[in-house]
């Protein structure tokens, strides 16, 4: 086991097809490849369980006719048969999603080999702008999460020799440098801003993300997303989401109010 995970594989938690729920392809029909590992704990998180490495990981893969269980440890080989067998005989772009994805950049690099002619999305945290820099080029997209310190937990490392080493941030002064060289490394890309907006937040928390982006990447579309009320956390007002969105404007960026249309339709 030891010899596999020191190679490009990782740990696969599912597979499946779905509609884009968020950012800027919303509604295209996708095959999403979660994986799973997080050192990120966000209050809002909707996935929750993929923070954690079981011990040993299993996948779940949703084919068109059953569901069921893999080992979730996983070459980018064994990844795309099953990407394969889930799309039904359909080539749809592959969102590769978590917990975070940056957490396998080998995986992702290998996976881009395995598959040369399939369009790749990249669903990050934006929290390992240097392991974003070394996938870049192999991915199609970026849907980039632009998060603020005070929606964050503590990070808690993944206690995984295959994962990468770069720390995530601890504090709002690291959070704005992983912000500000991630949004670097995207303008003027096929890519797109996310902030997610929760209940109870003042309109002035949102201002170091939105001047983060009119400075550095002002063309990048921006989605506004009101967050799934989950485990507590409440959903935003209306007040408060027009709140964040003038903000936005007054900044002359890109904004789109869209919740997670997944969830609205009973989707994964």
């Amino acid at each position: 086991m030891q010899a596999t995970r020191a190679s490009t594989a990782a740990p696969i938690q599912e597979v499946f097809s779905s509609i884009q729920g968020e950012g800027l392809y919303l509604g295209e029909p996708q095959v999403f490849l979660r994986l799973a590992g997080c050192p990120l704990r966000c209050a809002w998180c909707d996935t929750p369980g993929s923070w954690m490495l079981s011990d040993p990981p299993r996948a779940r893969i949703d084919a068109p006719d059953s569901s069921r269980r893999e080992p979730g440890w996983a070459s980018p080989f064994q990844a795309a048969c099953w990407i394969a067998e889930v799309e039904g005989g359909r080539a749809r772009t592959l969102s590769v999603t978590g917990g975070e994805p940056l957490s396998w950049p080998l995986f992702l690099l290998g996976l881009r080999e395995i598959c040369p002619g399939r369009r790749l999305h990249l669903e990050t945290a934006g929290a390992h702008p240097q392991t974003l820099e070394i996938v870049l080029d192999a991915v199609d997209h970026v849907s980039l999460d632009l998060k603020l310190a005070g929606d964050m937990g503590p990070p808690v490392p993944i206690a995984e020799p295959a994962a990468s080493p770069e720390p995530a941030p601890r504090d709002a002064a690291s959070w704005s440098a992983a912000r500000r060289a991630c949004l670097r490394l995207v303008a003027g890309r096929d890519a797109c801003a996310k902030v997610a907006i929760v209940g109870g937040r003042r309109p002035a928390d949102f201002e170091p993300v939105l001047d983060e982006l009119a400075e550095l990447a002002p063309a990048l579309p921006l989605v506004l997303q009101p967050v799934t009320p989950l485990a507590g956390v409440p959903a935003p007002s209306r007040a408060e989401v027009d709140a964040v969105l003038a903000l936005a404007e007054d900044r002359e960026l890109r904004p789109r109010v869209v919740p997670q249309v997944h969830r609205l339709l009973g989707r994964p």
